[in-house]
């Protein structure tokens, strides 16, 4: 009995020590702890974000408009946890290899930025809203039309 408990122990500490191991991979070496922050060049730290970041640089938003204004929702709470969720896939996607190339937006990021786009031009959006009203707001995107505004190639 005594040595199923050891290996229980064994397991548990070797468990440990991973998680500890890829924690603080992740926030020291590949500086996970800059991601918490709201500065637009912790999104290029990744290779295949550098072509984008570049491109934000370029556009009429880099005046007004970091990454986290776009792409995240508002609120703390909000915000934080889009920040935990996409960031465990990027890095689990990014230090696997498996991600198309050129990378895509999700439907849930996507979302979270046609909302974006609605919220800071509203005024615009609620006039052309009307407008397409047999259409509904379905058919009806933002980026559709304006794809690359944050991000002029």
């Amino acid at each position: 009995m005594a040595v199923a408990g050891n290996r229980a122990v064994l397991v548990i500490a070797i468990l440990i020590g991973v998680l500890v191991g890829l924690c603080t991979y992740t926030f020291v070496y590949a500086k996970g702890y800059s991601y918490m922050t709201n500065d637009p060049a912790a999104c290029a730290h990744c290779h295949v974000m550098r072509d984008h970041f570049r491109a934000w640089t370029r556009s009429s938003h880099h005046a007004i408009a970091v990454c986290n204004d776009c792409h995240t929702p508002p609120g703390l709470v909000p915000k934080y946890l889009t920040k935990g969720r996409n960031g465990f896939w990027h890095s689990f996607y990014f230090t696997t290899g498996w991600y198309p190339d050129p990378i895509r937006i999700t439907p849930r990021n996507h979302d979270i930025t046609e909302t974006a786009c609605r919220t800071c031009h509203q005024e615009l959006t609620q006039s052309i809203d009307p407008a397409h009203a047999d259409t509904g707001r379905g058919g009806l995107s933002c980026t559709k039309c304006h794809n690359d505004v944050g991000h002029i190639e």
